[in-house]
């Protein structure tokens, strides 16, 4: 049996603690583990603490998540991040990997589902993005602890629908309520009928998965990167 690599998780909430029960399968042992109560002020972001480690996933909060990035590529450390929230630090996190010469990937959705939902709405958006009758929405839920509103992956599947060429008003929606793990809807309305895809995640166990994937791809590797080139071949459009 090979040896394991070895991963850092930054961010030990639910998500973290998802990882590291994952881990193994992937082929990784959990190497070090940085929360609030050992990084609050970046304070664990060491060449003694990364000794050794082969790749680190971040799912901590939005404001930590540039910092992270710089101190982590700093170190010859590779990166997945998994947090959402932060994407007006993302040209500073693409200089990052590029100044460090170190592999980032980043998704706001690490299923694997919703990755391939993103290309299937960019595909109905260009398809109908020469039909002037047909109105758009785009509408998500998750649980009532997650901090951003609209979800990262509904500001994707907008920002997609548009690259694909649908020129028209996009309305958007959000709800947080109980525990709900994530749905995400767009919509296709005209006086004729109405189009209405769905994705629905059953549980966190999908995400964890994803972002346990894109480690494994993303060792060795240089550059920034998004999750659909890890599962697709290719770089989103």
């Amino acid at each position: 049996m090979s040896e394991l690599r070895r991963l850092a998780i930054v961010g030990y909430g639910k998500m973290g603690k998802l990882v590291e029960q994952l881990a193994p399968e992937y082929g990784f042992t959990v190497a070090l583990k940085l929360d609030e109560y050992n990084n609050a002020d970046f304070e664990g972001l060491t060449a003694a603490n990364f000794s050794g480690v082969d790749v680190a996933v971040d799912f901590s909060v939005p404001p930590a998540v540039c910092r992270n990035a710089e101190g982590i590529a700093a170190l010859g450390v590779n990166l997945v991040i998994g947090t959402t929230g932060w994407l007006e630090h993302l040209d500073a996190v693409k200089q990052a990997a590029a100044r460090h010469a170190t592999g980032i990937v980043w998704s706001p959705n690490y299923s694997v589902g919703v990755n391939a939902f993103f290309r299937i709405v960019a595909e109905a958006a260009r398809l109908l993005a020469s039909q002037p009758e047909y109105g758009a929405w785009a509408w998500e839920i998750h649980h009532s602890t997650k901090k951003d509103a609209p979800s990262g992956t509904l500001l994707k599947l907008v920002e997609e629908m548009k690259r694909a060429g649908y020129g028209g008003t996009v309305s958007t929606a959000s709800n947080r309520a109980g525990a709900h793990p994530g749905t995400h809807e767009i919509g296709f309305d005209s006086s004729a009928d109405t189009i209405t895809l769905r994705h629905t995640a059953r549980s966190r166990e999908g995400f964890a998965r994803g972002a346990l994937q894109a480690a494994q791809w993303v060792v060795g590797k240089q550059g920034f990167h998004e999750f659909g080139e890890v599962l697709f071949g290719v770089a989103d459009s």
